[in-house]
């Protein structure tokens, strides 16, 4: 007895992967288009009004492997996927800032931030939630005699910098109009201070 509920599985149709190569049709005096649409006259002659689609996978001539395998893996059938591919380490994802090391890592990868730019993502990061006056970032990080001293706009510039070096977190990094930037922290970003406090806390 056939359960008909609602929760019942029932079979809606299937897939079938054929593994067939232009040359090899023509040798047997056919095509691959030929091929298919005898396919699809037989499953119409089984069960009129059957509906049916066709996809064909394409691979580069010089790819190594049985033809139904490269079929199954460029149409991503399941099973092929597990079994043919090779398994891959688990990407981390989110921002990881290590204040003790001074490196921060963008989805697994350390971000190529310059000293300055890392001492800038710092001086953000311990006020946490704070809006930071421009000038005041002006004063911690650089010395009158610098020679690359910014002013209040040219800080827009090395904001800018940092910001594209973290993409596509950079919205951790907020402008607040009129006043200059603060840190915010989502759940995709990750902060080790190291086992001893950092003199920038206040």
């Amino acid at each position: 007895m056939t359960d008909t509920g609602e929760n019942s599985a029932q079979i809606r149709g299937f897939a079938l992967y054929v593994g067939i190569d232009e040359s090899s049709a023509e040798e047997a005096g056919t095509s691959i288009a030929a091929v298919l649409a005898t396919l699809r006259k037989t499953v119409d002659d089984a069960v009129p009004g059957a509906e049916s689609h066709a996809a064909v996978a394409y691979a580069p001539s010089h790819q190594r492997g049985k033809n139904l395998d490269i079929v199954r893996l460029a149409l991503r059938e399941p099973r092929a996927v597990a079994e043919l591919l090779p398994s891959r380490p688990e990407q981390k994802s989110g921002v990881s800032i290590d204040i003790s090391r001074k490196k921060v890592g963008i989805n697994s990868e350390t971000a190529p931030l310059t000293y300055k730019e890392f001492e800038l993502l710092q001086f953000l990061v311990l006020r946490e939630v704070v809006t930071v006056d421009r000038a005041d970032i002006i004063y911690a990080l650089w010395s009158k005699s610098d020679v690359d001293r910014p002013n209040n706009r040219t800080i827009d510039v090395h904001v800018r910098r940092l910001r594209s070096k973290i993409e596509p977190f950079d919205d951790i990094i907020r402008t607040v109009r009129g006043i200059g930037y603060r840190f915010d922290r989502h759940a995709d970003v990750t902060i080790h201070y190291g086992t001893g406090r950092s003199p920038d806390i206040f």
